[in-house]
């Protein structure tokens, strides 16, 4: 049988619909546990009262917290219809959150999936993937695009594929992965169901339109050009390995010197949707109200090491870039360096302000 590469099968998946088998639920000690990895200490995060206080019945997520599900799709994606690509060497590039309703506890997620584009550009295979959240009463809760590009044209350094198999959870190696039991065939059994709707669903209204905001700033006490707050969040080692661990992100340059010096990182380096978690905390902690947050997206163009001895430092900062007075939305531009190196190409939230 003539084994397909990885560029010929996502070529081959450009606008197919996948869903997991199963569904995800959305559990009370998972928020704490994800708010705790991003620094998110508000309190309708770890409160039920403080989350009525803002109209839920239930504790809200972060507004990241669905990475655990983005992430998990995509392993499960990679390991049943994209399985000529090595996930350890994916380059995760830009993500985007679109947030119709804060996840909370109890929603019962339901994933709808697809590679909305796929193109080459030399020896890279950029690839963009759809993700839709929905619930157990069918409504809309999220819409996500991720970016990731893969390198095709040569054959990956031994030294790095060696290292990399010898740390990386244990059936995430190329090597286990190009086993037999896990081709393509067996997508439903790896939790993956091919669908065949004309559209990925969505149900309900947009709660966007009726909600009140219940943030701290006001919109009318905002100016274009203003400046947020200066936040500067220390990260460890151990961060790295708890949000490793919470979040589901095995790759190993985010814990292992062996690996980052392998791959040609400086030290081992922090998860690109850590640092989009810590900038939505930054803005939650300004704003007063996590569900404010309607839109976010980034665009990564650096790591930040992180040594082994001792912590790294990020610094946020946000400023007023729009004022929408129709819907009383401020847009927000944000920056996050470390040691004077850009985290962020581009980053940018919409949020709604009372």
């Amino acid at each position: 049988m003539m084994v397909l590469t990885g560029s010929e099968q996502a070529s081959a998946l450009v606008g197919r619909h996948y869903r997991m088998a199963d569904h995800y639920e959305v559990g009370r000690e998972k928020i704490r546990e994800f708010s705790r990895a991003v620094r998110d200490f508000h309190p309708a995060h770890w409160n039920e009262a403080a989350a009525g206080d803002l109209g839920y019945d239930a504790l809200i997520a972060p507004p990241t917290f669905s990475a655990i599900v983005w992430l998990l799709v995509q392993r499960k994606m990679f390991d049943s219809v994209l399985t000529g690509y090595d996930i350890s060497q994916m380059l995760h590039t830009e993500q985007s959150i679109k947030v119709h309703r804060p996840l909370v506890a109890g929603d019962r997620l339901r994933c709808d999936s697809c590679l909305e584009s796929f193109r080459q550009f030399g020896d890279m295979d950029f690839m963009v993937i759809k993700t839709v959240l929905t619930n157990q009463h069918r409504e809309l809760l999220q819409t996500a695009h991720a970016t990731v590009v893969a390198q095709t044209g040569a054959q990956l350094a031994s030294e790095l594929v060696t290292a990399v198999d010898g740390v990386i959870m244990t059936g995430q190696a190329l090597t286990e992965r190009n086993a037999p039991q896990h081709a393509p065939s067996q997508a439903v059994e790896s939790g993956m169901i091919e669908c065949f709707d004309k559209e990925l669903p969505g149900f309900a209204v947009d709660e966007t339109q009726v909600r009140v905001p219940c943030t701290m700033p006001e919109f009318d006490g905002l100016t274009v050009g203003a400046e947020l707050p200066t936040r500067v969040i220390p990260l460890s080692r151990g961060d790295l390995v708890n949000y490793a661990g919470v979040s589901g992100d095995s790759n190993p340059i985010h814990y292992s010197d062996h690996v980052a010096d392998a791959a040609g990182l400086p030290d081992v380096v922090s998860h690109g949707l850590l640092t989009m978690g810590l900038g939505a905390s930054y803005l939650t902690d300004w704003l007063g109200d996590p569900a404010a947050i309607v839109d976010y997206g980034v665009r990564f163009s650096g790591f930040a090491p992180v040594s082994a001895t001792h912590n790294s430092e990020i610094e946020f900062r946000g400023r007023i870039k729009a004022l929408d007075p129709v819907r009383r939305a401020a847009t927000i531009m944000l920056t996050a360096t470390c040691n004077g190196r850009k985290l962020f190409g581009r980053a940018m939230a919409e949020v709604l302000l009372r």
